[in-house]
């Protein structure tokens, strides 16, 4: 099985959990595919539970002491956008949030903060997204992020169209950061994946919408402090009437998960799985060309070492 044919097969048994699971669960075990040796450099993991797939997800690819060293001050950074319970697929998944930090604690930090510039009120998206539960559950300190005191100016040499912005100082101050975005429909970028989720450590969005949105998404990714991991939660994918979703039926129990350092790969992956669900061509989610322009990283998978795991 190749790589597009293995994303396929993940959206195809995801979708099918929530019908068939045994014949769901026969069509993989039928094609269950072979991993070359050498450095991995992103592992796809289906058919488990979000804490079980990370932890599965980690390990191939060389544990979280890889990412994570002792006494580090880590940031967890959700999509925490808005109000809205976990079953509508709107924030990242909690039980994948609380997981992350208890293998980075594991791992030796010596603190774990979690934060997003939500679009809804903050204190009531946390709550409801039960993101910040699931945090203080693990371990971390939840910070706010709805004050343009707590960000300060960095500049963006590389970008295009953005050449600075206000990044929140919980980024800036910590020695490591992990991105964990849910994938998900946008009506503005078409799909909010790794890439996208970086709106969430800035203070002015509203400048992205009016400048290009695309390039911008693009540009911010090249501040100099990278996410030491990226996360794609796909456990729960929104195909329809994203970023928010409206009602349990915008959402597919899809069982998905994908982890790479490479930010433009891991969302090209992740949109490809996407597509199997909903039709949504590349070439219209044009921040990842744009990230790949910048050198941000690569499009082109059949390039990578990708680890497949169904579980």
């Amino acid at each position: 099985m190749d790589r597009r044919d293995f994303l396929k097969a993940v959206a195809v048994v995801g979708a099918a959990i929530t019908i068939k699971p045994s014949e769901a669960m026969h069509i993989l075990t039928q094609r269950t595919p072979a991993t070359a040796g050498g450095t991995v450099d992103m592992v796809a993991v289906m058919g488990g539970e979000p804490a079980a797939m990370f932890q599965r997800g980690i390990e191939e690819l060389g544990g979280m002491g890889l990412f994570i060293k002792e006494g580090q001050r880590v940031v967890v950074k959700p999509n925490i956008g808005w109000d809205k319970k976990p079953e509508l697929a709107g924030n990242t998944n909690p039980e994948l949030v609380g997981e992350i930090i208890r293998q980075c604690f594991a791992a030796g930090a010596k603190e774990v903060a979690v934060f997003d510039h939500t679009c809804d009120e903050c204190r009531k998206t946390y709550k409801t997204s039960g993101i910040e539960d699931a945090a203080r559950a693990a371990g971390a300190t939840v910070v706010h992020a709805d004050q343009e005191s707590f960000y300060r100016p960095v500049s963006l040499p590389q970008g295009k169209r953005l050449k600075e912005t206000k990044v929140h100082q919980a980024i800036l101050d910590c020695d490591a950061w992990i991105n964990v975005p849910i994938l998900k429909h946008h009506g503005g970028a078409n799909l909010s994946i790794s890439m996208k989720n970086y709106m969430g450590i800035v203070w002015d969005r509203p400048y992205f919408h009016s400048h290009d949105l695309q390039q911008c998404i693009a540009d911010v990714c090249t501040f100099s402090k990278k996410p030491v991991l990226n996360v794609v939660d796909a456990y729960r994918l929104l195909k329809t009437n994203g970023p928010q979703g409206r009602t349990a039926s915008d959402a597919v129990l899809t069982k998905g998960l994908f982890l790479s350092r490479d930010i433009v790969a891991v969302d090209t992956a992740a949109a490809r799985f996407f597509n199997q669900v909903r039709e949504m061509p590349l070439e219209r989610v044009g921040h990842l060309a744009n990230g790949e322009a910048l050198q941000l990283g690569t499009m082109s998978l059949d390039a990578l070492n990708v680890k497949r795991v169904k579980m």
